[in-house]
């Protein structure tokens, strides 16, 4: 009988890792700056998506469509296509590794380096009754900055020596170009 008893509970404990582990996932799945455009398009609020599909990083995926980009990476990693290789990827698409079962129905890796790549995945944070409250988005998967050091950190995870095409980095000029807060409430 102890045998019987410890067994079930160990299941049980193992369903209740899993429920939680499950719903951990579905958190970090990343749903596209479509998504995101949906509310962030709004002038009210500091039009995000506009500042984001003007940049350079909405184009950063179409940059590895090009020769040069191909040729940089066969001389990388002898990879043909820059598309294929996980080096480039890496800053060239949000979610570049994520399992696909991560990837929500808007999610387009087209989209370069999107709202997710900094924000964090935003299934989990992503409704309009969680955006409303900052510290509930924040629990719920929203990656917060403390300060312009804690984001230059962020931007040089993929802005610095490692990349081939690496030219200096001058943060408080790209961050003016990129920049996009929510006004303040009047």
């Amino acid at each position: 009988m102890k045998i019987k008893t410890n067994l079930f509970l160990l299941l049980l404990s193992l369903l209740f890792i899993s429920l939680i582990l499950y719903a951990q996932d579905k958190q970090r799945i990343y749903v596209g700056t479509r998504k995101c455009k949906t509310c962030h398009k709004k002038e009210k609020i500091g039009n995000q998506y506009k500042i984001w599909k003007e940049s350079k990083h909405a184009e950063a995926y179409k940059t590895l469509l090009t020769e040069k980009a191909d040729s940089i990476s066969l001389s990388l990693d002898n990879i043909k296509k820059a598309v294929e290789n996980q080096k480039c990827l890496k800053c060239h698409v949000t979610a570049y590794d994520a399992d696909k079962s991560l990837l929500g129905k808007k999610y387009k890796k087209e989209d370069g380096i999107g709202c997710e790549s900094c924000h964090g995945a935003g299934k989990g944070y992503s409704k309009k009754k969680i955006m409303k409250k900052h510290e509930l988005a924040v629990q719920n998967g929203l990656v917060e900055y403390k300060d312009e050091a804690d984001i230059e950190k962020q931007c040089k995870t993929c802005h610095n020596e490692d990349s081939p095409t690496y030219k200096e980095f001058e943060f408080k000029k790209r961050w003016e170009d990129i920049k996009h807060p929510i006004p303040e409430k009047k």
